[in-house]
């Protein structure tokens, strides 16, 4: 929608209850195409986790990203920003930052690319999730400017069991500091199978633990203890997850991740064609 000029007010969109953005899961990988290239990721899709408009209240967005998203899409800035409420929390690397403003935007009625749209969230707020592209877990995203580097293969399927363990971190624009995984991209590029994209995902969360920390994460030795062929982090956030083939997830693993201290065990599927 974009703003024409008129004597008489515009007329503001209605919250229109059940309008739902789905997060993310943390990364499968991130980190910099190299010492000096951008930040990169291949975010992890989780339908489980959502903001939705209609319900909640005003706290997710502020004026100021409000004012900037519009000003990126051309939109008419509303003033007052419909109810929203998130199932997931805030700096927990799920997205709701991201989540939130694509809502608004459609709300808004902005239905152009959505490569646009991953712009204007990079304007509002500095960095972005790919959550308003098809299929981000087949896009090497960078993510301080809201575009798509590379397409990559369709993942296999595979089932995660996680959760948000510890404290929570909001992204920074400005926070580059991040180990190089150009040869982690490099391998993933030609297609993963299930073991692959386990000891990659892997390898990914253990170079940003060892760099950024905690030091005691307790992830990897979950996922050794539960059989999990593989384990990832949101590399910016407290969701920890381990990735297993489907159907294989044991019984009372929920239960021994509840008692390792994480929070919002959930449980999806992801990948496949």
């Amino acid at each position: 929608m974009h703003h024409v000029p008129s004597s008489a007010p515009a007329a503001r969109p209605q919250p229109r209850a059940g309008m739902r953005v789905s997060g993310h899961f943390g990364e499968l990988l991130q980190g910099r195409l190299g010492a000096e290239g951008p930040l990169v990721l291949i975010s992890l899709p989780c339908p489980a986790l959502w903001v939705e408009i209609g319900a909640g209240d005003h706290s997710l967005l502020g004026p100021r990203r409000v004012r900037a998203l519009c000003r990126a899409l051309s939109l008419t800035d509303p003033h007052t920003v419909p109810p929203m409420q998130a199932n997931m929390p805030a700096g927990g690397g799920g997205g709701s930052s991201t989540a939130a403003l694509v809502a608004l935007a459609r709300w808004l009625g902005f239905e152009g690319p959505p490569e646009r749209l991953a712009r204007a969230c990079v304007a509002a707020e500095g960095a972005s999730d790919p959550l308003m592209l098809p299929r981000p877990e087949t896009c090497l995203f960078a993510s301080r400017q809201g575009e798509v580097v590379e397409r990559l293969p369709a993942l296999p399927r595979f089932e995660v069991l996680g959760g948000f363990l510890g404290p929570v971190q909001r992204t920074r624009a400005e926070d580059d500091a991040f180990p190089d995984i150009a040869d982690l991209v490099a391998r993933w590029r030609g297609g993963v199978d299930l073991p692959g994209l386990c000891a990659l995902s892997s390898e990914s969360a253990r170079r940003t633990l060892a760099l950024r920390g905690p030091a005691d994460d307790p992830t990897a030795a979950l996922a050794a203890e539960l059989g999990a062929p593989g384990w990832m982090i949101a590399h910016t956030g407290s969701a920890r997850g381990l990735i297993f083939a489907p159907g294989t997830v044991p019984s009372g693993a929920e239960a021994r991740l509840a008692e390792a201290g994480f929070t919002g065990v959930i449980r999806f599927a992801g990948g496949g064609a």
